[in-house]
């Protein structure tokens, strides 16, 4: 087994730990630090590939300002976490069947008959005048490119939905009206009082 075989099977072995610690630990905190460790991880993968743009994109983008948004809307929403782990047992069976469900579809739809170097037609990586950043942006936007906006779809509502959460009021909370603090006078607030002298006694 080469260097890289053993670098590839430790670097997963690191992924599949990081996202499996994303859904079963219960700080919300220490979910998004682990999916950053899965992230990392998985740039590393797409170096071993030859995958360079795509990991310099995972580790900027997804890393560098996904995660840090991730992270302040965890720690603005002050999520309890003690009432979403009731009933855990209970909806478990229904859980697993779903989940189940999921990776059927998943396996029937990226498969090896639809995804893989088979299907599209990918020069040599060593070959002369090869950039994988061409090759991506060809397949990306001829023959992915309705699956590519269907996927910034979901995410334009991802993003809408988490400033959604994040504008929710609290009754314990006070808020501040910053057409009202413009729109304030001096009257509004200083009252001017006159009062009479007092004269000393002598």
């Amino acid at each position: 087994m080469d260097y890289e075989r053993i670098l590839f099977f430790l670097f997963a072995t690191i992924l599949v730990f990081a996202a499996a610690r994303v859904i079963t630990v219960r700080n919300p905190v220490h979910a998004a630090l682990h999916l950053v460790l899965a992230f990392f991880t998985s740039a590393a993968l797409w170096l071993l590939l030859e995958a360079e743009f795509l990991a310099i994109t995972l580790v900027l983008v997804y890393v560098g300002a996904v995660m840090v948004l991730f992270l302040f809307v965890v720690m603005m929403l002050d999520i309890n976490s003690s009432p979403l782990r009731e009933g855990f047992v209970k909806y478990l069976p229904l859980g697993v069947v779903v989940a189940l469900i999921i990776f059927a579809e998943m396996f029937a739809v990226v498969g090896k008959k639809h995804f893989g170097s088979e299907v599209v037609a990918i020069p040599a990586r060593h070959a002369e005048g090869y950039s994988n950043v061409r090759e991506l942006g060809g397949v990306l936007y001829t023959e992915y490119v309705y699956p590519f906006e269907i996927a910034s779809v979901i995410l334009l509502v991802a993003i809408i939905a988490a400033i959604a959460l994040t504008m929710r009021k609290r009754p314990e909370t006070k808020y501040q009206d910053p057409s009202q603090q413009v729109s304030v006078k001096p009257a509004d607030r200083v009252r001017i009082v006159r009062m009479k002298a007092e004269e000393k006694n002598p």
